[in-house]
């Protein structure tokens, strides 16, 4: 059997677009799009796919796991496509060069007086077009609070689920 063209066929999937009012995130997703078409790089295929994503996906990631997973990785950008928090537990900022879409106050006073920096995506873009020379990371997308209702119903054997009380 073929596909019944008669009845309009197939309906592809579109990739996700972002529904932020935010200008400058959409500025973002119009440059990244350029640039994943124009250039082979997965890199610029990845960002433009996670900038488009919901809030709940691209959730915040501390400096204390930033420091963490850049260690031994010197002269090299961090890339988070989300905010960057600080973290009080993190005595010793070393440094880092770090691009993200929001930094916290405290985060970007931080990561500055260690000696660091702190870029934005247009910047990055500039610096790195093909993404040479990044990481790219990303927060814990299941720490939320709400996730520890979902999955089996609570009391149910081998269940870790929250009950809502």
């Amino acid at each position: 059997m073929g596909i019944d063209i008669e009845a309009g066929g197939r309906v592809k999937s579109k990739a996700r677009v972002t529904s932020s009012a935010n200008p400058y995130i959409r500025l973002l997703c119009k440059l990244y799009k350029f640039l994943a078409r124009r250039t082979d790089s997965k890199f610029n295929k990845v960002i433009l796919k996670r900038l488009n994503m919901t809030r709940k996906n691209k959730p915040p990631l501390s400096l204390q796991k930033l420091a963490k997973l850049m260690e031994g990785k010197d002269g090299k950008i961090a890339v988070v496509v989300g905010p960057v928090t600080d973290d009080k537990r993190l005595y010793e900022v070393p440094k880092l060069s770090v691009c993200a879409l929001r930094f916290t106050e405290t985060a970007r006073a931080s990561i500055l007086k260690a000696g660091g920096e702190c870029l934005t995506f247009d910047r990055l873009a500039m610096r790195s077009p093909l993404g040479k020379g990044t990481v790219l990371l990303r927060g814990p997308v299941k720490a939320r609070a709400a996730e520890r209702h979902f999955g089996k119903a609570p009391g149910v054997p081998h269940s870790n689920t929250a009950p809502h009380v």
